[in-house]
Order: C-alpha cells, then structure tokens, then sequence
C-alpha cells in the first residue's frame, strides 16, 4: 500500500455530530468508564478551538449545545468503544439527567490557552475517586489516563506538532517518491508535506483504483447524512436549496447540484441529526465539503467511479496539506478554505485539467476565500459551506480560462506549495488574535 493511501485510510473516520461534541463525549465517556458510583462533578479543560468549535454546537440524539452539555451526556450515556460516535445511544431519560447535571453546576468547562492544537482534558469525580483523561492533537488521541492519582496508562507526546503520522522517517530520509527532509536539526516535515503537487497528481493518476476503493465508504455515509438532512424537519437550508436545484436531487446544474448535496449533509451534521459523516483531519463538514460536491460533478456529468475515487484522493490530500500548516482548529474555517481547495482541486481533475490549472486554482481560492473565520461548530457552518462551493467552481472555471491571480499578488507563494502554505500561516500563527476576540464575543452572548 502506498504511503499516501494508508495516510487517506487513517485519517477518514466516522463522527456523529460536529466532531467537538463528540470528542469531549469521548473523553469525558472514557475517564467515567474507570470509576464507579454516581457521578459528582466534571471538570472539561479545552483549548479555544475546542472550547469554541463546541460551545452552540448542536449534540446528536438531543436538543441541547455545547460544551456542558457534550460532557455530561459523555458520562451519562458515552460509549468510549465508539470512539467520536461515542453519543451513539442518547434517551430522552439521559437528556434529562444530563439536564440535572447540568442545572445543578456539576459540570464546569474552561477555555486553557488559545491555540491551534487540540487539546482536552476531562475530569470525572464519582462516589469512588476521580479519573482525568488527557487528549492532544488529534480528537481521540489519548496521551494520559490518570486514576485515584495513578497513572494507568501514558503516551509520549508529539512535540506540539500537528497530527504527525505514526511510523513516519526520521529527518532526511527520503520519502517515497517525493522531497528530502529538512536538514537535521529541523523539526521533521509531516508526511504529506514531502510531496510537491505534481507528484500527489502523479500518486493519485496511478494508484490502482482498487487500493483507493474504501474512499467510497465516505460517500455512502455522506449521502445517508444528506437524505437525513433533505427529509428532516429541523432543517430549513436544506429545503429551499432542493427548490433552488429545481426540485432535483441531480439535475443539469452542477454548481446547484453540488451545494444541494454538501450544504444539506453540513446543516444535518451541525444541528445534531442522528447520522455520522465520514471526517478527515478530525472534521466532519471537512469530510463533506471534500465529497459531496465531486460526487455531484461525476453524476451531473457522467464520470466513472474510478474518476471520484481519483478526485477525492486529490481533494483529501489538498486539505491534509493545508491543515498541516493551519493546525487541525483554528480561527479560519478550513472547512471552505482547506476542503474547499482541495475540492477545488478534485474539480480541475475531472475537467481534464492540469497541475498548472490546479495551481491556478489554489491562488484563486487563497486570493479569494483565505481568512474566513471560523465561529464555532454551528448552523452557521452551512453558510460557510455554500460559500466554498460557490468560490471553489468560480476558481476552477476561471483557471480553466487561464484566469487566475498572479503569483505576485497577496499571499500567492511561486509555487503551489507555497500558497497552500502560506494559506495556513494565516491560520497559524496569523490569527491568533482573532480566535481570541471570536471566543470573547460567543461568551458575551
């Protein structure tokens, strides 16, 4: 298997609900899985994106948001076997404890530091003692359990880097196909980061399709979320982009097409519906915006299968590119901005396009679409993602025409690698600031 396959393999996960949620359930669903009694108090320690991407984020199985909420149905009802669908088997009966819990000030939440990596820390006191576990960098990755004062189980830490993969060379060893490591002394680059985009077209133009085939578990989960989200009462995007499409689930507007059938999977996901999306890079709505709109171009025009496996390869390793610079939360929405390139990107492929219409691209989209902010895991989030569509089929049409914005201009860099990292230095450390006043503002309301 090559390595940029197994990277898409252990990246794509299910989630239930916007990913935050879920990952506070998890935590604080594991650390009450080694103690026994009642629960007395939960304690949640979270860095702003974390804090922030939670906070009016609608929870599966429930009427109620946020980050409260996430972790005392994480102790009443988390399954932690489930992983980031560990919200799974919500009753009535545990919203209303978790609505007890809640209302009694047994559950406190606090924002840490703000920075992109993610972190959490839960804490759970019963009858029998207190349990913390400790996550970093990625939603489900443990690093400390901490039981009655006793470490059960520990692993080392990454260095503060972003959701570096395991098993990967050390410094200068030569990746597969690709670019060199830094010098020694350098932090090492992450694995996606050792490929230039020619060669991750040349990676996704040759791979044998077979070894690709398990992306489609993404699209049947997608698609489940997105008839949940068509046929749903709760939803009101979703209706009225079926009226905007003609009635049409597919019809002959591509770019209808495909806003139809990412936004109404993005608004089921973030109000809380009871279906999971296929995430990548810990997102969900990442998942969907890399997808669903592919999906829409191969079926408005007749493509192949084997097209979207190739496509969305592309798309998922743009993204991955970018949210290696960005970090995995932020105050931008990758959503759009890393998704959306890389969807952009999965575009030009199945228009026939090149590599340098791909690059075309990218500047485009970082000209156009870089600094969205991202507040918080929300209906808003449906917004966001109509205005990626829109910006990404504007990009890939006008550098289809040869039309794109110079590399002189903005935060454009002379190559293509350099514009998808400069597009997440905007992220991080650009707008530290303004993750900063985004979560002042959410609690002021």
């Amino acid at each position: 298997m090559h390595e940029l396959t197994k990277l898409i393999k252990d990246d794509m996960k299910p989630a239930l609900g916007v990913t935050e949620p879920g990952a506070i359930a998890f935590a604080v669903s594991t650390a009450r899985s080694y103690l026994t009694g009642e629960v007395r108090k939960i304690g949640l320690k979270l860095n702003s994106g974390m804090y922030k991407n939670a906070y009016t984020c609608g929870i599966p199985g429930s009427s109620h948001v946020g980050n409260l909420y996430s972790a005392a149905l994480g102790a009443v009802a988390g399954r932690p076997e489930k992983g980031l669908e560990s919200l799974a088997e919500v009753t009535e009966a545990d919203n209303k404890e978790a609505e007890r819990m809640v209302e009694a000030g047994m559950v406190t939440a606090e924002m840490t530091e703000v920075t992109s990596r993610i972190f959490i820390q839960a804490l759970v006191e019963t009858e029998s003692g207190t349990a913390v576990v400790t996550i970093r960098d990625s939603h489900t990755n443990i690093v400390e359990i901490r039981v009655k004062d006793e470490v059960v189980f520990a692993k080392e830490e990454k260095n503060g880097e972003e959701n570096r993969e395991e098993g990967e060379r050390e410094e200068g060893e030569q990746a597969e196909g690709g670019k060199p490591d830094a010098a020694a002394g350098t932090e090492p680059q992450a694995l996606i980061h050792r490929y230039t985009l020619e060669q991750i077209y040349e990676y996704i133009t040759t791979v044998d399709a077979e070894e690709i085939r398990f992306i489609m578990d993404a699209y049947r989960m997608n698609y489940a979320l997105f008839e949940e989200g068509l046929n749903n009462p709760k939803t009101t995007y979703a209706r009225y982009l079926l009226q905007k499409n003609g009635g049409e689930i597919i019809s002959k507007d591509e770019q209808r097409t495909a806003s139809l059938l990412c936004n109404a999977a993005i608004e089921a996901r973030v109000i809380g519906l009871d279906k999971p999306a296929m995430s990548i890079t810990g997102s969900g709505a990442h998942g969907i915006i890399a997808t669903m709109p592919l999906y829409a171009a191969v079926k408005v025009n007749g493509l192949s299968e084997e097209k979207l496996l190739r496509a969305t390869a592309l798309s998922y390793l743009i993204c991955m590119y970018i949210k290696e610079y960005s970090g995995r939360l932020s105050a931008f929405c990758g959503c759009g901005i890393a998704a959306g390139s890389g969807m952009a990107c999965g575009l030009v492929y199945l228009k026939g396009g090149s590599t340098e219409q791909m690059a075309m691209t990218l500047n485009n989209m970082a000209s156009g679409l870089t600094g969205m902010i991202c507040d918080g895991g929300n209906k808003g989030c449906t917004m966001k993602g109509i205005v990626a569509v829109d910006s990404a089929f504007q990009s890939v049409d006008f550098a289809m025409q040869g039309i794109f914005i110079d590399n002189v201009h903005g935060i454009n860099g002379r190559t293509p690698e350099e514009t998808m990292h400069n597009m997440g230095r905007i992220a991080s450390p650009g707008m530290v600031g303004t993750e900063k006043t985004i979560v002042e503002i959410m609690e002021s309301k």
